[in-house]
């Protein structure tokens, strides 16, 4: 089934349509060249693409069939997107022609009231057992081959997967993902989850070779005891993140008029994702920097150092580690000793941790610091902070970074190179390289306690 839905070999479109304003025209084209608003990363799907319209001959030089039973070719995936009162015919003959999986992309379900439900109810027991489907009322799904979605772009390839059950938040993100050049290897859009669930997809993502994290944007579950049971045994393995919508009551009223699904108090949710051993993110900025985090670091085991050219940005960093139980540890008299014979330190640095190398570091200063200090056994993790002063070369103090990141390739690295346009080249030499950079020392700070974390749930 994993093939079906991720890597189809071939997928009809039915309600494929002329008018470019509409979903069905917006998904065959994105099929076929990767995204409305074509960017560096779209990418065309490689395999067969159908169209089923009754009244059209011809779509984006696509041919037409007026059935999916006509299409001369086993069909893998198809992407639904007529009115939800003809989805379920279109589903049983979907079912005739056996093809595998179905997104049903229709709104009109159990989102829109008692009667929508009911229909719903009818497209899974016709389902059960003979097609899986995704949705109805979902965005799509999008991996590093296709654009299966009405997505209008597609993401960097990358190796975080992205479950949600908001197809709207997914459009953002990706936009957001072309311009932070976040990689993604999947989005997947679940909507009312009439069949197939998170905990499903999880399933799915368990065995996806381009999946290193999963982060999870919920906002109700129904299955309790299945989701803990798979997400427990994956966590294990490939590290779960998730956000979870309806923590208020406001929240918890929302959410059943927008997917259909019943509420539960935050609470109980908090302590079974814990119970899990996923991490929870209080914020959509967090659910991402989590997650980029655990993919390209490996967890740390304990005592970290910070290096900074900047006094009091390394202080606040000091700060949120304190606050968040990481031990930032005074250096052995022997490190201060190694420092103090390279003869590259500045007279008033601060010979403790965080190490302050003074505002006019120059890459052969923090190249000494950071070896020196990555040598030490008892340390397990270092921040490298570097504010932007006249002298400060941000591409150059990058590569000493990354020439420090292969020769302790244990010890997880997190940089806080602070600023925008003039150090965008050197953040980008880091992320080119697995090391994730933060503008914000507090969240450099939670991402080392999650590499912590990690470190202890693995022992």
């Amino acid at each position: 089934m994993q093939n079906a839905i991720l890597n189809p070999r071939t997928i009809a479109v039915i309600g494929a349509s002329r008018d470019k304003n509409s979903v069905g025209f917006g998904i065959l084209k994105n099929l076929i060249s990767g995204g409305v608003f074509h960017s560096e990363y779209c990418r065309p799907f490689q395999g067969k693409v159908y169209a089923v319209n009754p009244n059209a001959d011809w779509i984006l030089n696509i041919k037409c069939h007026p059935n999916i039973k006509n299409v001369n070719d086993e069909v893998d995936l198809a992407i639904i997107c007529v009115p939800s009162k003809l989805v379920l015919q279109v589903i049983k003959d979907c079912i005739k022609k056996k093809v595998r999986a179905a997104i049903i992309i229709s709104s009109g379900f159990a989102e829109d009231g008692e009667e929508g439900k009911k229909l719903q109810e009818k497209l899974l027991e016709a389902a059960k057992g003979k097609i899986r489907l995704i949705g109805p009322n979902c965005l799509g799904i999008l991996t590093s081959k296709m654009n299966a979605s009405f997505a209008p772009s597609m993401p960097p390839v990358g190796d975080v997967a992205f479950i949600t059950q908001s197809g709207a938040l997914a459009d953002s993100i990706i936009d957001w993902a072309i311009t932070e050049k976040y990689g993604l290897s999947t989005i997947i859009s679940t909507g009312n989850q009439a069949d197939m669930d998170t905990a499903d997809f999880i399933e799915l993502l368990s065995t996806d070779e381009n999946t290193k994290v999963i982060a999870l944007y919920v906002e109700g579950i129904d299955d309790g005891a299945k989701f803990m049971k798979i997400a427990e045994r994956v966590n294990k393995t490939k590290p779960i993140v998730v956000l979870k919508a309806g923590r208020a009551e406001n929240g918890l009223k929302a959410i059943s008029s927008h997917t259909g699904k019943l509420a539960t108090a935050y609470k109980t949710y908090e302590a079974a994702f814990k119970q899990c051993g996923i991490e929870i993110a209080d914020s959509i900025e967090e659910l991402f920097d989590i997650a980029k985090t655990l993919a390209k670091q490996k967890p740390c085991r304990g005592d970290i150092a910070i290096i900074t050219n900047g006094g009091g940005v390394g202080v606040l960093c000091a700060d949120y580690c304190q606050e968040l139980g990481i031990n930032v540890p005074e250096f052995e008299k022997s490190t201060i000793k190694k420092l103090d014979k390279t003869g590259l330190m500045h007279p008033a640095y601060s010979r403790r941790n965080p190490l302050d190398i003074i505002g006019d570091a120059l890459p052969e200063r923090y190249e000494a610091a950071i070896n020196i200090i990555l040598e030490e056994k008892h340390i397990g993790g270092l921040v490298v902070i570097q504010t932007l002063q006249t002298m400060t070369n941000p591409e150059r103090n990058a590569r000493v970074v990354i020439d420090a990141h292969h020769k302790y390739p244990d010890k997880p690295i997190i940089c806080c190179f602070m600023g925008g346009e003039n150090v965008r080249k050197g953040i980008n030499l880091l992320e080119a390289s697995n090391i994730p950079n933060f503008q914000d020392p507090k969240r450099v700070a939670r991402a080392m306690q999650i590499l912590i974390k990690r470190f202890e749930k693995t022992q």
